[in-house]
């Protein structure tokens, strides 16, 4: 008979920092993602212009939290942050590249791309910011 393992815990499939990560990273995607819809549909910003600005503020926001709650890592905070912020600005590019398609070739809705691109984005920061920024 197989002994059923947890999901959630030290040497799992899904660890307690993985959980904390994606808690952490929605709360800057919802910062992102309402802070976009405000500046462009709001403040009436360049989608481009609204998207850097959003996706700075949530970049920042996950950047403290991991930093204090999640890897708790208050050693070389400039380093990890430069290494942080590198990895959001290729989010930035990324989704960049994302609106200027779907968006500028394709006319389709930003509010719809930008939503679209979120996963997309989070999947591929994650990933790189486990093994350089906090490794």
């Amino acid at each position: 008979m197989t002994k059923i393992e947890p999901l959630v815990g030290r040497d799992r499939l899904i660890s307690r920092s993985l959980l904390r990560y994606a808690v952490i990273g929605a709360s800057g995607v919802l910062l992102d993602y309402l802070l976009f819809l405000l500046l462009f549909n709001v403040f009436g910003l360049h989608p481009q212009l609204a998207n850097a600005i959003s996706t700075t503020a949530g970049i920042t926001n996950n950047f403290v939290l991991n930093a204090l709650f999640n890897f708790r890592k208050r050693d070389r905070v400039v380093v990890r942050f430069l290494r942080f912020y590198a990895v959001g600005l290729a989010g930035i590019a990324l989704t960049f590249l994302l609106l200027q398609v779907f968006s500028g070739w394709l006319g389709m809705d930003p509010n719809l791309v930008k939503a679209g691109s979120l996963p997309v984005v989070l999947i591929f920061q994650y990933t790189i910011n486990k093994k350089w920024s906090f490794g």
